[in-house]
């Protein structure tokens, strides 16, 4: 168990030694997908807590995204990017999977990360200024779940590639032992009414995304990557809407 775990914060973080994962391990990673954000989460919160431009919430806000971008590698805005281009561009099957496939980023893409990004340093900044350390740290553990959730339900849709390698982890089991996890640290960090807002709003966005993998048959690895970005904005807007 310790293991998978360290496998997953190797291939999803720079928080443990990258390393070669065999393909019969990869769908093991899934499990631990909440627990590596809560990780992720902490170490990028516990130095603002500590009082790291405690007077600039601005630049803590700043910082946490500008830390998770490269504790991460980028590794699920580049899911969002990919996604934003497409579905803005073609959602006929197959023009859009051609414009997943491409490497290049196009104009939506820009767009929809600007919009990702922005909304991090606006959403951080309204929890860090009322000194909700803990509850901007929840934000990392329901963006991996919400890629949980999301990996459950197009388990029938999922395209061959690295991507349906940690889809097929996401049975029924993990995807609610996701669900308590989640649900309890949300309660414990971010407080009860934000994290019910928070599950709601996530959960409309990610019935967007399966309506999305519906329609273009399918769904991959930037479907996990950009419920990951959607999931941490979710918990955002909902301790916003609750505050």
């Amino acid at each position: 168990m310790l293991r998978d775990f360290f496998d997953t914060l190797g291939f999803l973080t720079r928080l443990a030694p990258a390393r070669v994962i065999p393909e019969s391990a990869m769908n093991r990673c899934m499990r631990w997908m909440p627990p590596a954000g809560l990780v992720l989460g902490l170490l990028i919160v516990l130095p603002l807590r500590l009082g790291l431009f405690a007077d600039s919430p601005w630049v803590q806000a700043w910082l946490m995204v500008a830390a998770s971008i490269y504790l991460t590698r980028g590794l699920h805005m580049d899911g969002l990017a990919d996604v934003c281009d497409a579905v803005t561009t073609h959602t006929d099957p197959v023009r859009f999977w051609a414009v997943v496939k491409d490497s290049r980023t196009g104009a939506f893409g820009v767009m929809g990360l600007v919009m990702a990004l922005a909304g991090q340093v606006v959403l951080f900044h309204a929890m860090l200024a009322r000194g909700e350390y803990w509850a901007a740290a929840w934000a990392f553990v329901l963006g991996r779940a919400a890629a949980v959730w999301l990996g459950y339900h197009v388990r029938h849709l999922v395209r061959p590639g690295l991507g349906k390698l940690y889809i097929d982890g996401a049975t029924l089991g993990v995807a609610l032992t996701a669900t308590l996890f989640t649900f309890a640290a949300g309660w414990i960090m971010a407080g009860l009414p934000a994290t019910l807002a928070s599950t709601v709003i996530v959960t409309l966005v990610l019935l967007g995304l399966f309506r999305l993998a519906e329609k273009v048959g399918g769904a991959n690895g930037d479907f996990l990557g950009c419920a990951v970005i959607l999931g941490e904005l979710a918990a955002g807007l909902g301790f916003a809407l609750v505050m």
